[in-house]
């Protein structure tokens, strides 16, 4: 066995986007232990966040690859937010010189109200915030990415 055969696996961190065109949510993870938190959700104008709130994020965090979930219909085909949703990675790569993966988001939405429900009724009574809807579904988009598709990549980085 070489050297190589024994290196470290590849630990990286990830900012995940759950987009949207008035909020979207922002989720951190690492590869090691294939975790995701939720983070603050952004403001948004017709899809365009405050890039400077995104820069501020990006410095606190010092991810090496952005993840972005892209939305598509139940029968996976696609519609005009599929179409926004990868131009918006395509700017977080131009701006920010980070590769971006997409993420099919399909139903995490849906699984993060119904977490963000089962919070806020654990919490009730107790001086705790809500989870942000639309962070959650970023932190459950990055743990599917994580799950699925960054094996091949890690594979790859060896």
């Amino acid at each position: 066995m070489t050297a190589a055969d024994h290196s470290p696996p590849v630990t990286i961190t990830v900012l995940a986007f759950d987009f949207g065109t008035q909020k979207i949510g922002v989720a951190v993870g690492q590869s090691l232990t294939q975790t995701a938190t939720p983070l603050t959700e952004l403001s948004a104008r017709e899809g365009q966040p405050d890039w400077n709130q995104v820069a501020s994020l990006i410095d606190e965090w010092q991810p090496q690859i952005f993840v972005v979930g892209v939305p598509v219909n139940m029968d996976g085909s696609e519609f005009d937010l599929t179409l926004r949703a990868r131009k918006f990675g395509q700017r977080l790569h131009g701006r920010f010189g980070k590769p971006w993966h997409e993420m099919d988001e399909r139903l995490t939405s849906f699984e993060a109200r119904e977490k963000s429900q089962i919070h806020h009724k654990r919490s009730a009574g107790r001086s705790s915030k809500t989870a942000l809807v639309d962070s959650v579904a970023a932190s459950l988009i990055l743990q599917s990415w994580f799950a699925e598709r960054w094996p091949t990549l890690a594979n790859r980085s060896h």
